[in-house]
């Protein structure tokens, strides 16, 4: 039975200080959830002695578990409750085997993220032991506006690796310099779409238009190869933000430009970049947006409006998984239909395998289609010039 446990060290002497905070039952909270879930109407205090198969059975019932024992624990409570979760069955083909990741997955979200904790207006956390999160709080939801909030514990232990990661700074191929992503801007530790840029014939004293920028990585890459300028648009302000503060850093900001916008900027460009998200189904919360594009109504129209948003002689880039058509959520074709519908002709192309680690993880899955899945950078001119 998967129970937390003290360490060792602290069996041994004295129980670890309690939290410095109380947070009373009836107190008014701002609460945090990146699927835009409801804030619970009740929550549950429950601490150390709470077993995992109880927390599961309260959990299933709709209860809001707020965590007040020790830090180290809730995140052993999290890991046991993750391993009493049903695993996808074996599927007979690619496209099962996703929905019942998909299914796997949004259970494992569902369960975990009602085990909650609470933080006072310091964002200090109502744990023994427990680190010091307000920088990461911060950095994600600004200063607080009531005297306590409340967040999925899971979720927070997101927010404190992506502190991690932009604190540091991530070095990506190409790149003079390192990029420092934010919490919930896709991070490109994936660098297979990144590195085909490098295919790009002659960027030098081109405008640019980056449409779904994210951290702003695929326009430094063109301003660093000599590209005049780069405007970049993102539908997400966090993303708005992190690509902004990136271009600073990178010395770029003279040159880069970026607003929060669904699609392309005005005016046209000698080079519109898009690495638009790649599997088209819904997504099931604010992170997933960067990934999942519902009946590919994103790339649909950026290939509908590619053709007004060029200067004469300018060239569309488009970055695309062929993951979509290995799951069976795309039929094959679909993409040059797509293409000579909007009236677009492929210049050129250049491909690569996948080579992240899920495509070399035999026990994925997903990974008889993550093994063969190819991404492809497409040259897109209108007509047929």
């Amino acid at each position: 039975m998967d129970r937390p446990r003290k360490p060792a060290d602290a069996q041994k002497g004295p129980t670890p200080a309690a939290a410095t905070f109380t947070f009373p039952p009836d107190a008014a909270f701002t609460w945090h959830s990146e699927s835009d879930e409801p804030a619970p109407t009740r929550l549950s205090p429950v601490d150390d002695r709470l077993r995992a198969d109880t927390a599961l059975q309260r959990v299933r019932r709709g209860d809001f578990l707020r965590y007040t024992g020790d830090f180290h624990n809730a995140k052993q409570l999290l890991g046991a409750l993750g391993r009493r979760l049903e695993r996808p069955w074996q599927a007979r083909s690619p496209l099962e085997a996703f929905r019942a990741e998909r299914r796997a997955r949004q259970l494992e979200h569902a369960t975990l993220s009602r085990i909650v904790v609470a933080l006072d207006r310091s964002y200090r956390l109502e744990l023994a032991r427990a680190p010091d999160v307000s920088e990461a709080c911060r950095q994600v939801w600004g200063e607080p506006t009531t005297d306590f909030t409340v967040v999925p514990l899971k979720q927070l232990l997101g927010m404190l690796g992506a502190a991690e990661w932009r604190r540091k700074g991530l070095a990506v191929p190409g790149l003079k310099g390192l990029l420092h992503p934010h919490y919930g801007v896709y991070l490109p530790t994936r660098t297979d779409y990144v590195e085909l840029l490098a295919a790009v014939p002659d960027v030098k004293g081109k405008r640019v238009f980056d449409v779904g920028t994210g951290t702003g990585v695929l326009s430094f890459l063109l301003l660093q190869r000599g590209a005049a300028s780069a405007q970049a648009t993102d539908c997400d302000s966090r993303a708005v933000a992190c690509a902004r503060e990136n271009a600073e850093r990178l010395g770029l900001a003279q040159r880069f430009q970026v607003a929060e916008a669904d699609l392309f900027p005005e005016g046209k460009a000698d080079l519109v970049v898009c690495n638009p998200p790649w599997i088209p189904e819904p997504p099931k919360n604010r992170v997933d947006r960067a990934v999942f594009d519902e009946d590919s109504q994103f790339l649909r129209r950026f290939l509908e409006g590619l053709p007004a948003a060029l200067n004469p002689e300018g060239e569309g880039l488009l970055i695309l998984s062929d993951l979509a058509v290995l799951l069976g959520l795309r039929p094959p074709g679909w993409l040059d239909e797509q293409f000579a519908r909007c009236g677009l002709t492929v210049a050129w192309r250049k491909s690569t395998p996948a080579r992240h680690a899920k495509a070399k993880d035999k026990a994925d899955p997903l990974h008889a289609a993550r093994s063969r899945e190819v991404t492809t950078l497409y040259g897109l001119v209108p007509g047929t010039r």
